[in-house]
């Protein structure tokens, strides 16, 4: 028997502020983590840097050409990206609205904030808990609370 095993990323998915002690940060990542029901401040981070670097393709892109082939098809690939995850409405399908993304649009796409806002949990600490205890699961797959579930997903409650 061969031993095959699926390689795993050994990149961080996020990075720690430049200033461990700067109070405006501090008490604003407090409150994000208060009010989407985080577990800790790292996750806060998570998401900062995926929209870093979503905005910062988008302006890499913006500085191209309007015309230029590759402005067109990453910027599109981009767009629709981020209108499938439920980011970016379809209206605003322009790169300029990619640079104006807050991290509270992440958020509030993750499927333990879903829960909650639908009221299937009391609490957005209770829809962590339902979620991991595989009570909802967004398609009858997932028991991640991060998980972004698609604009139209169906979710199936086990009783």
């Amino acid at each position: 028997m061969v031993n095959r095993r699926v390689p795993s990323v050994h990149s961080k998915t996020y990075v720690t502020p430049r200033r461990p002690y700067e109070k405006a940060r501090l008490d604003q990542e407090l409150r994000i983590i208060g009010e989407y029901g985080l577990r800790n401040k790292r996750e806060v981070w998570r998401v900062k840097y995926t929209l870093a670097k979503i905005r910062k393709a988008a302006r890499e892109l913006l500085t191209l050409d309007e015309k230029d082939p590759k402005r067109l098809f990453e910027g599109n690939a981009l767009l629709r990206r981020l209108v499938r995850i439920g980011v970016l409405d379809e209206a605003k399908m322009k790169l300029d609205y990619v640079l104006g993304l807050k991290v509270e649009d992440f958020l509030e796409r993750r499927l333990q904030t879903q829960v909650f806002k639908l009221g299937l949990a009391k609490s957005i600490h209770h829809a962590r808990v339902l979620i991991r205890q595989r009570h909802i699961r967004p398609r009858g797959l997932s028991d991640i609370k991060s998980c972004r579930p698609l604009e139209k997903f169906s979710m199936s409650a086990v009783t």
